[in-house]
């Protein structure tokens, strides 16, 4: 129903008491639907633009306030979602550098294996030296005491007495 058309008083009397217009059952209001037959429309027109006049601009200012309220909010949730980004970004931060600590932690271990492997190639170049020197020594002692030998049993046989030639 809009604010142009006819009120149908009658209609509105019957629905507010909960019957139907053209029931026939009589009820202690009949005499109150009659009253309302007799109201004048203008009369009607000018209460229900009085009712709009007094609460439209309550309704308008409602119809404002909550405009606000929306555009508010709209700004909230932009700022709670630039803030979550932000959120995010700082914890792919922390990710980074707990990335970053681990792999500083592994090349301190990389950089510690690499200098142990520096110091047995050291220790295995000494002892392979050492080894080199002593195999000389030895052979050098087994080739003294070969010699001996020999001028041992050089001697040996110049000691040895040898049969005098017959002539």
């Amino acid at each position: 129903m809009s604010l142009g058309e006819p009120l149908d008083l009658k209609a509105a009397a019957a629905t507010v008491s909960g019957l139907a217009p053209d029931s026939n059952s009589h009820s202690p209001d009949e005499g109150v639907i009659e009253d309302f037959a007799i109201i004048d429309k203008k009369a009607v027109e000018q209460l229900t633009e009085g009712l709009i006049s007094h609460y439209l601009p309550d309704l308008q200012r409602s119809k404002l306030a909550l405009k606000e309220l929306t555009q508010n909010q709209e700004v909230l949730l932009e700022t709670l979602q630039q803030e979550i980004s932000k959120f995010k970004e700082c914890s792919s931060v922390l990710d980074i550098n707990v990335l970053f600590s681990e792999a500083k932690f592994y090349h301190n271990k990389l950089v510690n294996v690499r200098k142990e492997m520096m110091m047995l190639h050291d220790k295995t170049s000494k002892l392979k030296k050492r080894a080199l020197r002593l195999q000389q020594k030895r052979q050098k002692e087994e080739l003294e005491r070969e010699q001996q030998r020999e001028k041992e049993l050089e001697r040996e046989k110049q000691l040895t007495a040898k049969p005098a030639k017959r002539t």
